[in-house]
């Protein structure tokens, strides 16, 4: 007679980050912890910071089977607790759900729907916005819902209640500003606060307003680059994620130009946004830790 086979339970896999503190004691109580509860730490990054006396921890642990994140977060408030903690747990496979912003530079917004579409992201984009139609063709040929929410001086307060209330309607954890060419309202960048990502190009403060680029042509630049951070009221000043540069020379054009710093705002956002939908990115006041 054939014996039955043991069904197998697939593993857990969950992604801890905290900051708190330096302090002796940290290590050992959240790793024994996990190890009271059958976790088997698969990755494990910490950073203890000189300057603010804060420590930051990221570990990527699976379980011997599925587990109630919401009855981890609450067993492990004890220990967050003693060690004055602040602290997320996440299914490290569960996406993001993501919103994309973007005005008429589709170039990001381009990147951003083919590497979500081929799975290198973890992400899920339930909706596009835009203050243009530019973009509802790209959005729709991804089969992704587009919003045309135009932008003026007197709607702009009508605008931002709208894009909210599509922030809540989506159930969004996350919205990139796509080369989205809008200045935010204070009370909506503290509304998004650490849930918000930004990309420009690096030329500022040297370089700004209209055609950047071909300013930067005309004084024979030799580095374009681009730097992602989080959105705060300080424009183009929050807490930077990542940066890249590449080399130019005077062989290239004003189209070239443009074209390189387009290759690298599209490189830079989407490895912060890689990297925040992985909880590899953790505020230290205005700076970041980013376990890579």
């Amino acid at each position: 007679m054939a014996s039955l086979a043991t069904p197998t339970i697939a593993a857990g896999d969950y992604v801890l980050i905290l900051s708190c503190p330096d302090r002796p004691g940290i290590v050992h109580a959240v790793s024994g912890f996990l190890v009271s509860r059958g976790g088997n730490i698969l990755e494990s990054q910490q950073f203890g910071d000189p300057l603010t006396q804060r420590f930051f921890m990221r570990i990527d642990f699976e379980t011997p089977g599925p587990i109630d994140a919401d009855a981890m977060r609450t067993a492990f408030a004890p220990v967050a607790a003693e060690f004055d903690m602040s602290f997320e747990l996440w299914d490290a496979t569960a996406p993001y759900r993501t919103l994309i912003m973007v005005s008429k530079h589709l170039h990001c917004l381009n990147d951003l729907l083919f590497r979500a579409s081929t799975g290198s992201l973890q992400i899920d984009i339930p909706a596009v916005v835009s203050n243009h139609p530019d973009a509802e063709a790209l959005a729709s040929s991804y089969g992704i819902p587009f919003h045309h929410v135009p932008v003026t001086a007197d709607t702009k307060p009508d605008a931002e209640a709208e894009l909210m209330r599509l922030v809540d309607k989506y159930e969004v954890h996350l919205v990139v500003l796509a080369r989205y060419m809008q200045v935010l309202s204070d009370d909506l960048c503290r509304q998004l606060s650490g849930r918000a990502i930004n990309i420009h190009h690096s030329f500022l403060p040297s370089f700004k307003g209209a055609k950047p680029y071909h300013q930067a042509f005309d004084r024979g630049v030799k580095l374009v680059g681009a730097t992602a951070h989080y959105v705060t009221a300080d424009l183009d000043e929050g807490p930077i994620i990542e940066q890249d540069v590449m080399r130019v020379d005077h062989t290239y054009d004003q189209a070239q130009l443009v074209s390189a710093g387009r290759d690298v705002e599209a490189q830079v956002l989407s490895r912060a946004v890689r990297w925040h939908s992985q909880s590899r990115v953790l505020l230290n006041g205005s700076r970041t830790v980013v376990f890579r």
